[in-house]
């Protein structure tokens, strides 16, 4: 498909006045959405966690992660966290965003487009599986990209005793 390169901006959730916006490298077989270190301090975001990253080469490296960031790209935007890398490395756009914004690739112009499903705005969606021994439900509910900055949530019902039945028959 070749290389695809979107302009983004980027800004500072806890203070707006700090917003960047850059050329990113949208990559859908990177999880995470990536900035390199000076990016990062220019928006002044704070470090919120430290994770393994395992590389393309298969090396395990600690990286530090960063928070959080109002991420705009092709008219929709959400909060995220991203990945410190080193100063200079490209800025991707990982899987995590382009799936929450509900945005696809389009493979003949190479361009991040809204999900022609959903064009006007990302979609909702909501799984819902029943563990038939344990008699509850575990609802995971993904929020929409205009809604609000709160990742994803994880519900869990106790079924009643009917609902059980016909539940397991399913």
């Amino acid at each position: 498909m070749g290389k695809v390169i979107e302009k983004v901006k980027v800004t500072n959730f806890k203070d707006t006045s700090k917003s960047i916006e850059i050329e990113a490298v949208v990559d859908t077989g990177v999880t995470m959405s990536v900035l390199p270190i000076d990016l990062i301090q220019k928006l002044g975001l704070e470090k919120i966690d430290e994770v393994n990253v395992r590389y393309a080469d298969n090396s395990v490296k600690r990286r530090e992660v960063y928070g959080w960031i109002i991420l705009e790209i092709a008219g929709r935007k959400a909060v995220f966290d991203v990945l410190a890398e080193d100063e200079g490395v490209q800025p991707l756009i990982g899987q995590i965003a382009l799936e929450r914004l509900d945005l696809v690739i389009e493979p003949d112009t190479r361009k991040v487009i809204p999900n022609p499903r959903s064009p006007e705005t990302p979609m909702i969606e909501i799984f819902m599986a029943t563990s038939p021994n344990s008699g509850h439900t575990a609802t995971v509910l993904r929020t929409s990209a205009s809604n609000s900055a709160k990742p994803n949530l994880y519900v869990r019902k106790t079924l009643s005793k009917s609902m059980k039945h016909k539940e397991v028959i399913k």
